[in-house]
């Protein structure tokens, strides 16, 4: 059992626990009263990334920020056969495990980046959990994939490098793995500053650790493969709960796709907009996110 940090300063009122779902543990904070509202981070970062927003949403919502497994201070388990273990349905159910756990069994679900590829799956494998879905700056996985061009594999190359069999990047990015991940961060927030420098020290703590690099690794590896098997299966399914999908008008999803549409594609009620950012409108223009969701929520 690791122990459990706190911060206070950057989520003032929120509590942390340690939540054990089939032998996987979560790292979650939580905060406030009301509807359930389970937010999900992306890669990099870890839950902190939402402490410019969770604490005012807490003031309508019982807010949930989790780590998701392999990242910041959660389990990292090994990735198993076809890295099934860091499948979207795996880090799905972590996530659905939780909420019963704090005694939610119908929540909604803002996801960031990977969080959002959680999300995604998680509508589909669990409607009955999931009221209404919030997905940041994503479209979906099969649909990126599928319509890779130069300019996408220029942009998001760490797609197609942390996806290399092991232990290629691994053994890469231990040579200097913080000048990589504050390359990547800047690389995709567009308004210099937004990330607080508490925050980022976290992420350096976090992403020092081997153990969550190579789970990242085994995140995208799964994304390449077995959550396109899953997709696949599930191509003629539809997310039936509303879908609101936000993206950074200055970031590579809001460049290269109409977000929209990609996301009608996938779900039945869907609305979205861009917000004038880059990857990250959490840190970035955390006051337009806001007015967004309670809108939406």
């Amino acid at each position: 059992m690791s122990t459990i940090r706190e911060f206070p300063e950057l989520l003032p009122g929120f509590q942390w626990h340690d939540i054990e779902v089939k032998g996987v543990r979560i790292r979650t904070a939580t905060g406030g009263n009301g509807p359930p509202l389970l937010l999900l981070h992306g890669h990099p970062q870890m839950h902190l990334t939402w402490h410019k927003i969770a604490p005012i949403l807490a003031e309508r919502f019982t807010v949930v920020a989790t780590d998701l497994r392999g990242y910041g201070d959660s389990a990292k388990p090994q990735g198993g056969p076809n890295h099934v273990n860091y499948s979207k349905r795996a880090m799905a159910a972590d996530q659905i495990g939780v909420m019963k756990e704090l005694g939610f069994e119908r929540f909604s679900v803002v996801g960031h980046d990977r969080g959002g590829r959680v999300a995604h799956r998680m509508a589909l494998d669990a409607p009955q959990a999931v009221e209404k879905l919030v997905l940041i700056d994503i479209a979906p996985t099969a649909t990126m994939y599928a319509r890779t061009n130069m300019e996408f594999a220029r942009r998001y190359f760490w797609w197609f490098f942390l996806i290399q069999p092991y232990p290629l990047p691994e053994r890469l990015i231990d040579g200097d793995p913080t000048f990589f991940l504050e390359s990547h961060i800047a690389g995709q927030i567009k308004i210099p500053g937004s990330v607080d420098p508490r925050v980022m020290a976290e992420y350096r703590r976090c992403y020092a650790n081997p153990a969550m690099r190579h789970a990242a690794c085994e995140d995208y590896r799964a994304a390449a493969g077995i959550d396109l098997v899953h997709d696949e299966a599930d191509a003629d399914r539809r997310i039936e709960v509303p879908l609101l999908a936000l993206w950074g008008a200055r970031g590579t999803v809001g460049t290269l796709y109409d977000v929209v549409e990609t996301w009608r594609e996938k779900a039945t009620d869907v609305k979205g907009r861009a917000i004038d950012c880059g990857h990250s409108p959490q840190e970035e223009m955390p006051d337009e996110l806001l007015r967004s969701l309670e809108e939406f929520l």
